[in-house]
C-alpha cells in the first residue's frame, strides 16, 4: 500500500476510466496500490451532488482545499495588528495587551480576542519578525531563550529572618502592604536605584542612591514610606546583599513593619520585584549614565510604571488598584503626584521623546523610551557633550 497522500492527477484519471467500465472500488484500490478507504473518501469528497466522478472536477477542488488558509490573525486584521505594535512600543507586554483587549477594548476592536502566545509566535515566526518588534519586547531578546537558575550558597546576616518564615497571608498576597525590595545597579558607576515593589497592587517607588550601602538604602527606603501612608507598610522582604543591613532601623522607625530574607542566589523568591528592575531596564539600561538622568525623568518613569495594567490585575493599573486600597483618596495614588510643579504644568523640561526613526540618541547615555521604533528617547548629554 501506498502511504497516506492525496490522489494525484493520472491517479483521478485511473479512478474515472475504472468506475465508467464498471470495476469495482476494491479492485481499483488494488490496481492503484490504495487502501479502499482511500477511495471512498475521494470519491465522497470529490463527487459533485447527482453527478459522475470527474477527474478534473476532482483535482480542482482538492487544490482550493490544499490552499493556504491558516493566515495569522495579526495578518488579516490590521485594525489589530495597528493596536496591538501600538501597545507593544507603548512598553507593554503581549500579555498585557492581549488581557486588556480581552477586558478592556477600544470601540473598534470589541468582540476580538487574542491569545499572548499568537502575538510571540507572530513577532518571532511570522510577518513581524521582519520589523525587529523583539525589540520592544520586555527582555528585548532576538531569539526565544530558556530560563535557567543558579545554584544556591548560603550567607549570614545579623538578625535575619528566612523567608521560609513569612506568614501564608503575604505569600498569597490576600493585603495590601507586603512591599519587596532590590537594588538597580549600573556599569562602571556607583550610583543607583533603589527600588521598593508592593506585592498586591503591584505599585512601584524607586529612588536613586550614590552607592548600595545599607545607609542609601535606609534614605531611599524612608522616601518611599513618606509618600504613602503608613498603615500601607506591613512587611518587607530583602535579598542577601550587604544592603538589607539597615532592616533593624527600618523596623525601629516603623513600628509593625516585619523584615524578611530571601534564600541566597534565590531571586525568584522575590519575583515581582526582579520582574520591575526588568521592565526599569527597557528605559534604563545597565550602560546608563545614571549622572544625566534627572529626578523628573525617573519619576515619569516610575509613573508609566504604575499606569500599566497588569494582568494579576484584572488588567487594571497599579494605581488603580491603589485608589481602591485607598478609598479614593485623592493626591496620594500614584506617583504623578511627587512630580515638579513646573513638569506638572507643562512648564521645564521632561524626557524628549523621539518622533522618527531616524532620530537616534548617543549610545547608552540616557533614558530609554517606547513612543516610537526604535523604542528610544533622547536623552539628556553629560555636560561637555556635542548636540
Amino acid at each position: 500500500m501506498v502511504p497516506m497522500q492525496t490522489l494525484t492527477l493520472p491517479e483521478r484519471e485511473y479512478l474515472e476510466y475504472s468506475l465508467r467500465i464498471k470495476r469495482s472500488r476494491r479492485t481499483i484500490a488494488r490496481l492503484l496500490h490504495r487502501d479502499l478507504s482511500s477511495i471512498k473518501r475521494e470519491l465522497r469528497r470529490n463527487t459533485l451532488p447527482g453527478k459522475r466522478y470527474d477527474a478534473a472536477i476532482a483535482q480542482r477542488r482538492a487544490d482550493q482545499r490544499a490552499r493556504k488558509t491558516n493566515t495569522r490573525k495579526l495578518d488579516a486584521d490590521d485594525d489589530l495588528r495597528a493596536y496591538v505594535v501600538t501597545q507593544l512600543r507603548e512598553g507593554w507586554s503581549p500579555e498585557e495587551v492581549c488581557g486588556r483587549l480581552r477586558t478592556h477594548a477600544p470601540k473598534v476592536l470589541r468582540g476580538r480576542t487574542l491569545c499572548h502566545e499568537t502575538v510571540y509566535q507572530w513577532i518571532y515566526e511570522g510577518e513581524g519578525r521582519f520589523g525587529d518588534l523583539y525589540a520592544a519586547l520586555p527582555r528585548q531578546r532576538p531569539k526565544r531563550r530558556r530560563r535557567r537558575g543558579r545554584t544556591p550558597q548560603k550567607i549570614v546576616i545579623p538578625q535575619r529572618i528566612s523567608i521560609h518564615a513569612r506568614p501564608e497571608t503575604i505569600n498569597a498576597r490576600k493585603r495590601v502592604g507586603d512591599w519587596e525590595s532590590d537594588t538597580m545597579v549600573f556599569r562602571k558607576q556607583s550610583a543607583g536605584l533603589s527600588v521598593q515593589y508592593e506585592r498586591k497592587c503591584q505599585l512601584t517607588r524607586f529612588h536613586r542612591i550614590r552607592d548600595r550601602s545599607a545607609a542609601e538604602t535606609e534614605q531611599a527606603i524612608a522616601k518611599t514610606i513618606d509618600t504613602l501612608p503608613e498603615w500601607i507598610f506591613k512587611s518587607m522582604t530583602f535579598d542577601n546583599g550587604g544592603e538589607g543591613a539597615c532592616h533593624v532601623q527600618i523596623r525601629e522607625r516603623l513600628a509593625g513593619l516585619e523584615t524578611y530574607f530571601c534564600d541566597a542566589y534565590a531571586s525568584w523568591q522575590k519575583g515581582g520585584v526582579e520582574n520591575t528592575n526588568g521592565l526599569i531596564r527597557r528605559y534604563l539600561p545597565s550602560t546608563t549614565k545614571l549622572a544625566t538622568v534627572s529626578d523628573d525623568e525617573l519619576k515619569m518613569i516610575e509613573e508609566r510604571l504604575n499606569n500599566r495594567p497588569r494582568k494579576s490585575l484584572g488588567y487594571r493599573t497599579p494605581n488603580e488598584c491603589l485608589r481602591e486600597a485607598l478609598g479614593g483618596t485623592p493626591g496620594a495614588l500614584n506617583s504623578r503626584t511627587r512630580l515638579s510643579a513646573k513638569v506638572m504644568r507643562g512648564q521645564g523640561r521632561a524626557p524628549t521623546l523621539c518622533t522618527h526613526p531616524s532620530q537616534k540618541p548617543r549610545t547608552h547615555t540616557g533614558v530609554h523610551e517606547l513612543y516610537s521604533y526604535p523604542p528610544r528617547v533622547t536623552p539628556r548629554h553629560a555636560k561637555g557633550d556635542e548636540g
